[in-house]
């Protein structure tokens, strides 16, 4: 696989100088296993006054940047070189107890994993458990790999998806009910519908690498997807909206329980409302060989 180079740049413009508050900023990957970081290069224009680094309670790096004075235009550019190591998880080994659903998880994980579990939003006529419940068998138990498969792609092949610019996530009965979304409403609802069975599942934002071939959507912007935790596999990645199950082409920048604790910047500026004159987010991910 080549070294994965990653260039994020988000721009915002006002039609007089502005004062800028703090802004706080999750652009840098998480290091593991699957992932190497190489390199990671971050340029603020204007150059903040001030800029500190720390790891948030789920062990995402967070740059926070304050600033001094005003200026037309404020301009974040992130870029990232990293080693990418495509893991097919279904091919990961489960704990024999794990491998056909339902199943528990051991009594000592379950104080970390109960928040994960818990649903974040309210479903009175129960309608996500009932279509998360159509991929278990009748006949018996249902294999768990044969479960995460069946809801990723479920999700993959009735739903359409249909990019959205303003912020937020719709709630997961909209999404159900209209059928479409965006990645992050995908990711956010296949979290409820894992939830409503039981299993610990949190939401992921980072970015997709689509080749030439590959045809991934979610290109050029960030991307959000999910994992779920398995008994003896760990957490698994899981991509609805492309239907990708492990991490192939999925580069992880943070991890969260809630959607909203991983926005990737966020930050406020003071002046007139009709000051803002918007803000353009440019995502590229490309592919490096290696010694270039």
């Amino acid at each position: 696989m080549p070294i994965l180079g990653v260039h994020h740049v988000t721009t915002y413009r006002y039609r007089q100088p502005v004062a800028f508050g703090k802004h706080r900023m999750m652009f840098r990957p998480r290091e593991g296993h699957d992932q190497r970081l190489i390199e990671a290069k971050l340029e603020i224009t204007p150059e903040p006054s001030e800029i500190r680094w720390l790891h948030d309670v789920f062990g995402n790096s967070v740059a926070i940047a304050s600033f001094s004075g005003r200026a037309c235009e404020l301009r974040f550019d992130s870029s990232v070189r990293l080693d990418h190591f495509p893991v097919n998880a279904l091919d990961y080994p489960i704990e024999h107890q794990a491998e056909t659903y339902p199943f528990s998880y051991d009594v000592e994980d379950m104080p970390d994993l109960a928040r994960s579990i818990e649903r974040q939003y309210a479903d009175p006529d129960h309608e996500l458990e009932r279509w998360a419940r159509q991929f278990l068998r009748r006949d018996g138990p249902t294999g768990t790999r044969e479960l995460l498969a069946g809801l990723t792609h479920g999700v993959r092949q009735r739903f359409a998806y249909i990019a959205r610019s303003e912020k937020g996530v719709q709630d997961p009965q909209l999404t159900l009910r209209l059928g479409s979304g965006t990645c992050r409403d995908f990711a956010v609802f296949l979290i409820e519908a894992l939830r409503a069975l039981g299993l610990a599942a949190r939401f992921v934002s980072g970015y997709i690498y689509s080749s030439e071939q590959g045809g991934r959507i979610g290109g050029g912007a960030t991307h959000a997807w999910l994992r779920v935790y398995v008994p003896g596999a760990g957490w698994v990645e899981l991509d609805p909206t492309n239907g990708i199950i492990g991490n192939r082409d999925l580069i992880r920048v943070a991890v969260a329980r809630d959607h909203r604790q991983i926005v990737p910047l966020h930050g406020t500026w003071t002046g007139f409302p009709s000051d803002n004159l918007g803000m353009t987010v440019d995502v590229s991910v490309t592919a490096i060989e290696r010694g270039s």
